[in-house]
C-alpha cells in the first residue's frame, strides 16, 4: 500500500474536482437528536461545505447505496403477442466521502456474499466497482465495540484513506483509481515526522474504545448454549420490527415480489430487503413457522452473524457499529447480549 501526504486545501480542491463530473455521496447533519448531537446521514452533496468529516456515526449505514431497500430487477411491458423486458444496472459513477472503517469493513463482508465467484449479483457489482470511496479515520463513537471485532482499522475495500494530522491528511492508497486521482492534486510523499504523528493519533483513537469484547469463543459457545436462557431474557423483550435489521450495514435478507398494473400490460420484479426478526419470515407455503417465536428469531439473527457467517467466510457478520442497539425500541444491545453469554459460560 502506498501513503502520502495531502493538505486539507487540497482535499478540498479534490472534492470539488468530484464534483465537476460526478454524483458527490457525504455525512450531512440533517437535525439535532434529543441528547442535543448532531444526527448525520449519508446524501448527496453540492458543495464540500455540506461534507461533515467530523461526524460520530450515521443511523443509516452507507449500504443502502449498494443495497437499496427496494429496487425494481426488471419490468417488462406486454404488447399484442409479444412482449419486452428491461434489466439496468448502474452505470453512473459516484464517490462515496467518509465512510469509517466498520462501514468499508461492512463493506468487504457484503463483497463476500454478493460478489462471490457463484451467483453474484450484477446490481451490486455494477454500484460497488462504479463508487469511489474515500474513507476517514474517527473517534469512538457511543455504543460501538468495533475495536473487539477487529473493525475499527481497514487496509482494503477503499480507493483512499485519510487520517487526520491536524493540517493535512495522511492518505492510504489501495486502488489504482485512487493513486491516479490523487495526480490530479498536489501531494507530497511521507516524512518520518508525519509518520510518528500518524502513529500518534491512531493510539489516541485506540485508547479512546472502552472495554473489550472477547468474541472469540462466541462460535462455540453459541453452540452449546443453543437452549440458553439469555434467549429467553432477550427474546421476550424483542418487538419483532426489524428495525436492527434496517440500520445494520450487513443485513442482507430480502424479498421478491412481481407487481403487475390492473390492465395487466406491465410489471415489474421488486426487490426488498427484510429482516429475520420479521414474524413471518420463516413461514412457509401452507402456514407453516418454522420461527414462531421472538426468542428464536432472535437467537437465530445472533447465530447468523457470530456463527453461520464465521463458519461460511471465516469472520464475524457484525462489524461492532452499535447501530441496532441504538435504534432498538426494546433497548436490546449486542454488548450486552454477548456478556450474558460469557456469563452463562462461566458459570458452567
Amino acid at each position: 500500500m502506498l501513503f502520502r501526504i495531502l493538505c486539507k486545501d487540497e482535499f478540498r480542491s479534490l472534492v470539488g474536482i468530484f464534483l465537476e463530473s460526478t454524483e458527490v455521496i457525504g455525512p450531512r447533519k440533517i437535525d439535532t437528536g434529543r441528547d442535543g448531537k448532531p444526527v448525520h446521514q449519508y446524501l448527496p452533496v453540492t458543495s464540500f461545505a455540506e461534507i461533515d468529516l467530523g461526524y460520530e456515526t450515521t443511523e443509516i449505514p452507507a449500504k443502502t447505496y449498494f443495497l437499496p431497500y427496494k429496487e425494481n430487477l426488471s419490468t417488462w411491458r406486454f404488447s399484442d403477442d409479444d412482449w419486452n423486458q428491461e434489466i439496468s444496472y448502474r452505470l453512473q459513477p459516484r464517490a462515496l466521502i467518509g465512510l469509517h472503517a466498520c462501514d468499508i469493513n461492512a463493506l468487504l463482508k457484503l463483497d463476500k456474499v454478493m460478489a462471490r465467484e457463484f451467483y453474484p449479483s450484477p446490481y451490486y457489482i455494477s454500484r460497488r466497482t462504479n463508487t469511489f470511496i474515500v474513507g476517514i479515520d474517527h473517534e469512538p463513537c457511543v455504543g460501538g465495540f468495533c475495536r473487539s471485532l477487529g473493525t475499527d482499522m481497514v487496509d482494503r475495500g477503499f480507493d483512499l484513506f485519510l487520517t487526520d494530522l491536524g493540517d493535512r491528511y495522511f492518505v492510504a492508497i489501495d486502488s489504482d483509481r485512487g493513486f491516479t486521482t490523487l495526480q490530479r492534486v498536489a501531494v507530497r510523499e511521507v516524512t518520518e515526522q508525519d509518520t510518528r504523528e500518524y502513529l500518534a493519533v491512531r493510539r489516541k483513537i485506540a485508547s479512546g474504545f472502552g472495554p473489550n469484547l472477547d468474541v472469540k469463543q462466541l462460535p462455540n459457545l453459541l453452540d452449546i448454549e443453543f437452549e440458553s436462557e439469555v434467549w429467553n431474557k432477550w427474546g421476550s423483550k424483542c418487538l419483532s420490527c426489524g428495525s436492527c435489521a434496517m440500520v445494520c450495514p450487513t443485513c442482507y435478507c430480502y424479498g421478491v415480489s412481481e407487481q403487475v398494473s390492473m390492465n395487466f400490460a406491465e410489471g415489474a420484479k421488486v426487490k426488498s430487503l427484510y429482516s429475520c426478526s420479521l414474524a413471518d419470515f420463516a413461514q412457509v407455503a401452507g402456514g407453516h413457522n418454522f420461527r414462531p417465536k421472538r426468542e428464536s428469531r432472535l437467537k437465530y439473527r445472533y447465530y447468523h452473524q457470530h456463527r453461520g457467517f464465521v463458519e461460511a467466510y471465516d469472520e464475524p457478520k457484525c462489524v461492532g457499529c452499535g447501530r441496532c442497539g441504538r435504534v432498538c425500541l426494546a433497548g436490546i444491545n449486542p454488548p450486552d447480549i454477548i456478556r450474558d453469554m460469557l456469563a452463562e459460560e462461566a458459570r458452567i
